[in-house]
């Protein structure tokens, strides 16, 4: 987490300011994050289960889909007003606020889940508080979309840097990213950090962890849609932001045919809390 508490508290709440775009543009997760949460983690139906930080429901409607019945906290009201509106007349429960403050009462999960979300979470409070909100045997799992793959070219973002060095260079130099242009950094695939955080809690069984590799395909619009949801782009003045993503959509619409192939990757964590 960078800078003060303040400064991340402000950057996330960024999010709930391009509602539209975020919906129109996030993509969802490979299917192989459902394989697992249903053979390693128990998803499935009379799963009661918790979503840390849902946006307007890239997971949420997989999970539900699985027959769980899903209490969603979410930092902004708004996206929480979207999510009502796409799973009306299902099994979900949304509560609105930070996850470090919202009250559950005495609410016990079987599952928990956070989907690119638990980074924007204080990691220690984060880990305690879903100890204490699983019950005996129940799972903590975390996963993210990586919006890249070192492993694998992608010639989309190395067409995108020239043109971003003239129009926005602020997004090649974000402090914490380890690519500004997709507004990610090496946090999700950082196994040795994130499993030793769990393990620290002392209250996990042996963290179980994937790298599920796969690739995005994306319109022009919805590339931009996309980018425009990323929190360095967020941050951009208007003007400029405007400017970098009018040039990101003609680039994959005159250079790349209409249609962008991206390599991505979903590494996902999980472990089962021990009994007492």
């Amino acid at each position: 987490m960078e800078g003060s508490f303040d400064e991340y508290r402000s950057r996330r709440s960024l999010f709930g300011t391009e509602i539209g775009a975020y919906d129109a543009g996030r993509p969802g997760y490979p299917d192989r994050v459902y394989d697992l949460l249903r053979t390693h983690c128990g998803l499935g139906p009379h799963c009661r289960l918790l979503e840390i930080g849902p946006g307007t429901g890239q997971a949420t409607g997989r999970l539900l889909d699985s027959g769980a019945s899903v209490t969603a906290v979410e930092l902004s009201a708004d996206m929480a007003d979207r999510l009502h509106s796409k799973f009306l007349d299902r099994d979900l429960t949304i509560r609105i606020g930070a996850f470090e403050e919202v009250d559950l009462g005495s609410a016990r999960f079987d599952l928990i889940a956070a989907a690119t979300s638990f980074h924007w979470v204080p990691t220690d409070f984060g880990l305690q508080r879903c100890t204490d909100l699983l019950d005996a045997g129940g799972w903590f799992t975390l996963w993210w979309n990586y919006y890249g793959d070192p492993a694998r070219p992608d010639p989309f973002n190395e067409a995108l840097i020239p043109i971003l060095r003239k129009l926005a260079p602020a997004l090649l130099d974000v402090p914490g990213t380890t690519n500004s242009v997709t507004g990610v950094s090496a946090y999700a695939l950082d196994v040795r950090a994130r499993v030793a955080e769990i393990d620290a809690m002392e209250r996990f069984g042996p963290v179980e962890h994937e790298v599920i590799a796969w690739t995005g395909r994306h319109e022009p619009a919805e590339l931009r849609a996309m980018f425009s949801s990323f929190s360095p782009w967020l941050a951009l003045p208007i003007e400029q932001r405007t400017l970098a993503l009018d040039a990101l959509e003609r680039l994959a619409a005159e250079d790349f045919g209409g249609i962008v192939e991206r390599p991505y990757l979903s590494p996902i964590y999980m472990a089962s809390k021990l009994n007492p």
